[in-house]
């Protein structure tokens, strides 16, 4: 009797508990969209927060634009426009060398997810670039040290420094707000997807990113772009369903060849060829006949 009663309450406690556990799972999944500087702040500095709703609608707004030419240095001190990077999708973050702990594992976080992307699409298909806004500090030799120490080392990545002059600007355009904090700077953690043209049609946010979050939205980016003029068309249109072809296993964390689409565009081009040999066989026996036909 008392194990069925201990059964029974056990019972109603886990029942009871569930609701609870679900929700605080939904909440350690839910993407933490604002970073906070951590660290001892001083006491006699009043602490100013950036208004997370405020600054999620702004990144929004800016969502269908078209991106400015600004002008930004690398990480060897060399001019880069960013109308460089017209003519394939880009990926824009922005981050302060001197954070010591969101940028960093959002930074390493973001090239895990690109890797295996880098791996089935090739790294010339798209670019990513950092920009440092925390000027003047984040100068080219910062995000030289920074890249490096976090060992940021994907061939289309590149870290770019703006004069202190266009920050705000630039960061506006990007629909990226910060604000100093006494411990650093309070911003969103958000990735911008810029299409080939220079519009932004996407924002994605988060410390940690799958390949899904990025990857998806960047196969119908490359895939619906203009094929380049300096790629013979037939190889490129062979190269674009390849990546159609690939798919995200949630299990491995990785894309892998879905075959099984391969087999249904075979089967969709037999049709069409089969429904064009009707065509021409109706049309022939038509002609024949037609008074006069020889």
């Amino acid at each position: 009797m008392i194990g069925r009663c201990c059964r029974a309450v056990l019972a109603a406690f886990f029942l009871l508990a569930a609701p609870a556990l679900v929700a605080d799972q939904a909440v350690a999944d839910k993407p933490k969209l604002t970073a906070r500087p951590q660290g001892l702040l001083n006491k006699d500095l009043t602490l100013t927060a950036l208004d997370e709703k405020a600054a999620f609608a702004f990144s929004q707004s800016v969502i269908g634009k078209q991106v400015d030419d600004f002008v930004l240095l690398d990480r060897d001190g060399k001019p880069v426009e960013l109308s460089r990077y017209r003519g394939k999708p880009l990926l824009v973050n922005f981050i302060y060398t001197a954070c010591f702990q969101v940028c960093p594992t959002t930074t390493r976080n973001l090239q895990k997810a690109l890797e295996n992307t880098v791996s089935v699409m090739g790294a010339d298909r798209f670019n990513v670039i950092s920009i440092g806004f925390n000027q003047p500090f984040d100068s080219p030799a910062a995000l030289k040290v920074f890249s490096r120490q976090y060992g940021i080392d994907l061939p289309n990545w590149n870290f770019l420094s703006p004069a202190p002059a266009i920050v705000d600007q630039l960061a506006a355009q990007f629909g990226f707000r910060f604000v100093a904090t006494a411990a650093g700077f309070d911003h969103l953690n958000q990735v911008t997807m810029v299409d080939a043209e220079g519009k932004i049609v996407r924002q994605v946010y988060g410390e940690k990113f799958t390949a899904e979050d990025l990857a998806e939205p960047l196969k119908v980016l490359i895939t619906g772009s203009a094929i380049p003029p300096e790629m013979g068309t037939l190889k490129e249109i062979m190269e674009r369903v390849r990546i159609i072809c690939s798919v995200y296993d949630p299990v491995t964390g990785r894309y892998r060849t879905d075959y099984s689409l391969y087999f249904m565009f075979a089967g969709f081009m037999t049709f069409v060829g089969f429904m064009i040999y009707l065509s021409i066989n109706f049309w022939k026996n038509r002609r024949r006949s037609e008074p006069g036909a020889p």
